[in-house]
């Protein structure tokens, strides 16, 4: 294998490997994205159940 082949297969190997961490880098900012939106989603739920019960407790003591 002379240099220029040598020096071809070096640039195509180091050019894989940054495409796969690239894919990785993206991957890993997928999940962390799902992961916050998810967080967010069950804050506004606690949110809301804890709204809810506000209101319930609200309206019995209206009540009486």
């Amino acid at each position: 294998m002379d240099s220029q082949n040598m020096s071809y297969q070096a640039g195509q190997a180091k050019g894989q490997a940054q495409e796969k961490a690239s894919n990785l880098m993206d991957k890993a900012s997928n999940a962390a994205q799902s992961a916050q939106d998810s967080m967010q989603e069950a804050g506004q739920q606690l949110k809301a159940k804890a709204q809810g019960a506000a209101d319930a407790v609200k309206n019995a003591t209206e009540n009486n």
